[in-house]
């Protein structure tokens, strides 16, 4: 069965009584050069076992089968597993968990499935959840890489640089903790249904250490930037003034942007990695003589 052929496709879906949800952000690959390229671009091969998120129909886990030593996918839709259990008959290394990826023990699931693997994460991941669920795979501190499809916005503010629009908190995080790249465009006309929107697949490498060591530690280091971003439009000083405002006043927020050489009209997207890591010390130390 193609699994990348419309007709093929709409069939399957037909024979198992599936309607596409929105509410899910259901679009399913139909080119057959994306799944190629995606699993290619994760990496995986038989010494890794891949986790994928939103298998759909399954057309990028054949894909991955065909790579890694063993592939585990999450799926939340009950209507699905009945589908995958016909597109991926055969293949021994593929294990199928239904749940939500957001409620389930990520690092317990590695433990379990990819024992003597390296762990990677390859996915078309659903529009509705991206960043939540980066963040998830990102907290569970056991994957070599993560690769995965999203809308071009997000993979725009996953990759951006300072002073640039679409720079903000996921930015620095994600950069944080991973090395990301932006590795090629899909459009609208390869899913189906057709999204209103190009999506982008990027590769994130993850870090061994994180990007920057703050002596404050990383909870206070995005602390400090989520307040300096909290007001986009308005200076860096009155954005952190959101956070640390009632502790420091006015006065003491400007005094610690001052000791790290930074103006006072600067604003939070101007602000490099090393840049954030010396303000976070900077208002940790200043807090710290209150």
């Amino acid at each position: 069965m193609n699994l990348c052929d419309i007709r093929e496709v709409r069939a399957l879906l037909g024979r198992h009584g599936f309607h596409f949800s929105k509410s899910l952000g259901q679009n399913f690959l139909v080119a057959d050069w994306v799944p190629r390229q995606i699993a290619e671009a994760g990496g995986g091969d038989q010494t890794c076992g891949v986790l994928e998120v939103g298998p759909g129909i399954g057309c990028l886990t054949r894909e991955l089968c065909q790579q890694a030593a063993k592939v585990v996918s999450v799926e939340l839709d009950p209507a699905l597993p009945p589908v995958l259990a016909e597109t991926m008959a055969g293949a021994g290394n593929f294990t199928l968990i239904s749940g939500d990826i957001l409620r389930l023990d990520v690092p317990a699931l590695v433990e379990e499935h990819f024992q003597g693997l390296t762990p990677v994460v390859c996915a078309n991941l659903p529009y509705n959840v991206a960043s939540p669920v980066l963040k998830a795979l990102v907290e569970a501190k056991r994957f070599r890489t993560i690769t995965v499809m999203v809308q071009r916005e997000v993979a725009l503010r996953i990759a951006a640089r300072p002073d640039t629009r679409d720079y903000g908190v996921l930015s620095v995080y994600m950069q944080y903790h991973t090395r990301p790249e932006i590795l090629f465009d899909v459009p609208p006309e390869c899913f189906l249904p057709a999204p209103k929107v190009t999506s982008s697949v990027i590769r994130c490498q993850v870090r061994e250490t994180p990007a920057v060591s703050p002596a404050c530690g990383e909870e206070f280091f995005f602390r400090t930037v989520k307040a300096a971003f909290a007001l986009r439009r308005k200076t860096l000083c009155n954005s952190l003034c959101t956070a640390f405002g009632s502790q420091l006043g006015k006065d003491g927020v400007a005094e610690a942007i001052a000791r790290c050489g930074l103006s006072p009209t600067v604003r939070g997207e101007a602000l490099g990695m090393e840049a954030f890591a010396s303000l976070a010390d900077c208002l940790w130390g200043a807090l710290a003589k209150k």
